[in-house]
């Protein structure tokens, strides 16, 4: 959306929150934005359970529940507590969407406890995108904070005291927020003016930058700095976004495909599988790899650190990876690395290798829509510094494993090239011959081959 027609106009701040129980704060929110804008205007939209009145109020509950919700939603009183919540947060998407469609808004800001975060987080991610102001004062802000950002670009300001009542540490807080949603909408609304740099009598437009996203994790980052080096300096067209395949990297990047954000990707790290197939805490869930696939772009697909699974410090690991296991009269221990304090490595064995192996064949199978520009490169020396030959994840029955359950899966005829590459993930030569296959790739894509 191009805000264009609006961008000189004046600044538009909405607020987001439930009025029948943060009003005073609301309200002191209100116009402490106000006082660092005194030119903007100020939407406060209440999706509090019950109606309250009040000037300030500028889409009152009722107002929205009539034209953003459904017939059931007159009802809201008589429903359960998860179910209000439910309706509030879609007529709050609602009415976010609209608001933005028609260029009305230029950041939202909100202030609640968990249940006002959840609910105004969740219509944030919804119905507004990348980049768009989106700023959250929460009590639930310091703590495991996924359920409210996701993979979206919300900030959090820790509230450091409950959202009630008026005291100078919440006032200080609140004040700080109104100014930084302020300063965020401000830079918002800059960007929309559109640029003047091309000449008013120049027919040709500039050629579109490839926009390339590539997944990395720490064991990978020299070859991402390679591949980056390389295509900054022999394809300066190329504009380079890096995903940190943390499980909300990963989804980051895919959302960015879907919303055609993203035109050619080197899946470099996707290490989120294997945390998902093993069960780590850093996977991008079950639909990981579908939105590049079907998104029918220049798409090179590889294993980095597909030989670990992650963890938080090494006493959160699961007990049955701390188990010695006893296969034929065998006892094998599970390879652990403690990569820092916070972080602890499990390594895949060649049974979830393989799973992992065949999950990606799956995807490949069940996705691509283009698979003359999808390749799967495989490098047998080592998918992570720690699998190279002597290192503490070395196991070539499990690497095995893995690059076996790609290309068994594939055996069929789908059309995708996947070839075996004798370095290591990280070797220079690998790193260029990715970044040189993608932008092959690409110009078949622009010729429409």
């Amino acid at each position: 959306m191009t805000l264009n027609d609006n961008a000189t106009t004046r600044l538009s701040i909405a607020i987001l929150g439930t009025c029948d129980t943060k009003l005073q704060e609301l309200l002191y929110l209100r116009s402490q934005i106000l006082s660092h804008a005194e030119d903007a205007s100020v939407t406060l939209i209440d999706v509090g359970r019950s109606p309250i009145s009040d000037p300030a109020i500028t889409i009152p509950q009722d107002d929205l529940l009539q034209k953003y919700g459904s017939s059931t939603s007159a009802h809201l009183s008589t429903l359960p507590r998860s179910q209000v919540t439910q309706t509030m947060t879609e007529c709050a998407t609602a009415c976010l969407e609209d608001l933005h469609s028609k260029g009305s808004i230029h950041g939202v800001i909100s202030a609640g406890g968990s249940s006002g975060t959840s609910l105004t987080s969740a219509a944030m991610r919804r119905a507004l995108p990348f980049l768009f102001p989106k700023l959250i004062v929460s009590t639930m802000a310091s703590g495991d904070t996924a359920p409210f950002v996701g993979e979206s670009d919300i900030t959090l300001m820790y509230s450091i005291v409950d959202i009630a009542g008026s005291n100078s540490i919440l006032n200080g807080v609140l004040d700080n927020a109104a100014g930084a949603i302020v300063g965020m909408a401000r830079a918002y609304q800059k960007r929309q003016i559109p640029s003047q740099q091309q000449s008013e009598d120049s027919t040709v437009p500039p050629k579109p930058k490839t926009k390339l996203g590539i997944t990395m994790f720490g064991v990978t980052t020299p070859a991402v700095d390679r591949i980056r080096e390389h295509l900054t300096t022999h394809h300066p067209s190329t504009e380079i976004y890096i995903f940190h395949a943390t499980g909300h990297g990963g989804r980051a990047m895919e959302r960015l495909i879907a919303t055609h954000h993203l035109t050619a990707i080197i899946d470099l790290t996707t290490s989120e599988i294997t945390d998902h197939i093993v069960g780590g805490v850093l996977t991008a869930g079950p639909h990981r790899l579908e939105a590049g696939l079907a998104a029918g772009i220049p798409y090179i697909l590889s294993v980095g650190a597909c030989d670990m699974a992650n963890f938080g410090p090494r006493h959160t690991v699961p007990e049955r990876f701390l188990a010695t296991t006893t296969n034929n009269n065998n006892s094998t221990e599970r390879k652990i690395h403690s990569h820092n304090e916070a972080v602890t490595l499990v390594r895949a064995n060649a049974e979830e290798s393989r799973r992992v192996g065949e999950f990606i064949a799956t995807k490949v199978r069940e996705n691509c829509k283009r698979p003359e520009i999808v390749e799967i490169v495989l490098p047998t020396r080592g998918i992570s510094p720690l699998s190279v030959r002597g290192g503490v994840f070395e196991d070539r029955e499990a690497d095995e494993a893995l690059f076996k359950g790609i290309e068994e899966g594939l055996l069929e005829d789908t059309g995708v090239r996947v070839g075996r590459v004798e370095r290591d993930v990280n070797d220079g030569g690998f790193a260029v011959g990715l970044a040189e296959r993608v932008m092959r790739l690409v110009k078949r894509w622009e010729e429409g081959g």
